[in-house]
């Protein structure tokens, strides 16, 4: 016989265990680096930009577009995708990096070309993905930026690139070193056709973007913070056995960024009513 007996039934739960609990996850977010911890709506609101000291958070290719772009763009070559023309292994198995990231991401490879409107202006645009292989330029991210360079000069718009990457894929060997030439001859056809490029500097930006179209824009603009340059500090401090100062590679520090601009201030300059950006 029980000591203690429950006479009354308990009260019924008509709602699931799981919707019973608070969820928080991912509602805050901590900044890297003053610590403050800030609603992630208010972070989104803010473009990613820490409201109390103006640390740029890292952002993905769509996340940029959907910043910069009016309403509704268009993407192109969006079936492009590598053959792993080496077949390349090392830990682990290039056609395997592959499948992981594009099921991770749902892209096919390290870059979305987009056309939209950008303040109402008619413009094409590339944002790289650093989530996809360190966001490497390969076979298809080279094709992929020449054509959009080829789209804007067909339809005589401006063209607007923004890096964030590791530099050239070394799965593909020299193939990807090919791509730096190739990128720099389209932009060298824009160019003589008189029409603008822009090219957005993120963190990171190194390695074989930087050496080809990421440094050659009419206008370089570098975002705060961010680590630009042809190899990180590392290898620099372990080639030249000194160190290096706290804000190398910084836009603030480089001579081949134009200017160092907020997300924010970026966003709100480009709806304000500048000159024309196309040429006829």
């Amino acid at each position: 016989m029980a000591w203690f007996k429950r006479d009354k039934k308990s009260i019924e739960q008509t709602t699931p265990p799981e919707e019973r609990r608070v969820r928080t996850e991912g509602l805050w977010v901590k900044c890297e680096s003053c610590r403050t911890i800030v609603f992630r709506k208010d972070l989104e609101a803010n473009l990613f930009v820490c409201p109390k000291c103006q640390f740029h958070f890292k952002m993905n290719s769509k996340q940029r577009l959907e910043m910069l772009l009016d309403g509704r763009w268009t993407e192109h070559d969006a079936g492009m995708t590598s053959t792993d023309p080496l077949k390349f292994v090392d830990t682990k198995s290039y056609a395997s990096r592959l499948k992981d990231a594009k099921k991770k991401l749902g892209m096919n490879d390290a870059v979305i070309t987009a056309e939209g409107q950008l303040n109402g202006r008619p413009v094409v645009m590339c944002a790289m993905e650093f989530g996809f292989i360190g966001g490497s330029m390969g076979a298809v991210v080279g094709e992929k930026v020449t054509r959009g360079i080829e789209l804007a000069i067909e339809t005589r718009q401006p063209f607007i690139a923004i890096s964030c990457s590791g530099g050239a894929r070394m799965m593909e060997g020299t193939i990807s070193l090919m791509q730096l030439a190739k990128v720099s001859a389209a932009l060298a056809r824009l160019d003589d056709e008189k029409l603008p490029y822009i090219s957005v500097l993120t963190d990171p930006t190194t390695g074989g973007v930087t050496a080809s179209f990421a440094m050659l824009g009419d206008l370089n603009i570098g975002e705060p913070g961010a680590l630009i340059g042809f190899a990180g500090p590392r290898v620099i401090e372990q080639t030249i056995r000194q160190k290096l100062p706290k804000d190398f590679s910084a836009p603030n520090s480089c001579s081949n960024t134009d200017s160092s601009t907020p997300s924010s201030t970026a966003r709100s300059s480009s709806r304000s009513s500048p000159a024309p950006l196309t040429c006829s």
